[in-house]
């Protein structure tokens, strides 16, 4: 009766313990997950660590690692309005304000398709990303 009990609660505590993963998401998982849904997008919590930022027209990214073409980084896409809000509440651009921080983002993660482009046309040449778009600033839900 005792292994019985014991039992028991071991495996409640590895249902808890799969309930916490479940709510954060780390980069990996959102794009094994994403890329296994394509076209279609992984809803979820996720998690990362500001490694790198860079700009491209008015979007902000976000980037796991420090290199975004790494095949393991996961980008959040910060629009405008979204990243208006955000330096609001922040007090600094967001990527000064972000760097190095880890940060929960509640969204879809969404693998994209990225051409090469030559001459300012896309060649047959291409690779894949896992954005999450970030549209308002309350989705950035915590800040480490």
């Amino acid at each position: 009766m005792k292994s019985l009990i014991v039992v028991g609660a071991l495996a409640l505590a590895g249902c808890a313990t799969s309930q916490v993963s479940r709510d954060a998401i780390a980069p990996m998982v959102a794009i094994e997950r994403a890329a296994g849904l394509a076209p279609g997008a992984y809803p979820g919590i996720f998690v990362m660590t500001v490694r790198a930022s860079g700009r491209q027209g008015p979007n902000l990214y976000l980037n796991s690692e420090s290199d975004y073409r790494d095949p393991r980084n996961l980008s959040f896409e910060v629009r405008p309005i979204a990243q208006a809000q955000l330096e609001n509440r922040l007090g600094a651009p967001v990527e000064t304000a972000l760097q190095g921080r880890t940060i929960r983002v509640d969204g879809e993660a969404r693998r994209v398709r990225v051409n090469f482009t030559a001459d300012g046309r896309p060649t047959d040449k291409y690779y894949y990303q896992t954005h999450v778009v970030i549209e308002r600033g309350e989705q950035l839900r915590s800040v480490d």
